[in-house]
């Protein structure tokens, strides 16, 4: 919990990323995402990480995750605007 923490990201978008990548490690997932973050487009990456896995419990059959997914990828892209804009 506490490198968590040290990220800019709360605990579900951390465990969004280590969903995306197989990262089970909750501190291996803080990283990466923590790393992700500092990258030029980090954020935009995150933000498709989530949406992929949303997609994918959808066509999966698990409506209740997919949910629980937007939920964690609308709170990012409203405290992460980084995640929205365009490439550039």
């Amino acid at each position: 919990e506490e490198i968590v923490d040290m990220t800019d990201l709360t605990p579900e978008e951390v465990a969004a990323v280590g969903e995306h990548e197989h990262v089970s490690e909750i501190c291996a997932a803080a990283a990466l995402a923590d790393w992700l973050m500092h990258q030029r487009d980090g954020a935009r990456t995150i933000r498709q990480m989530i949406r992929e896995d949303m997609r994918a419990a959808f066509r999966s059959g698990d409506p209740a995750h997919a949910h629980e997914l937007y939920a964690t990828l609308r709170h990012f892209v409203a405290t992460h605007p980084e995640a929205a804009a365009r490439a550039g």
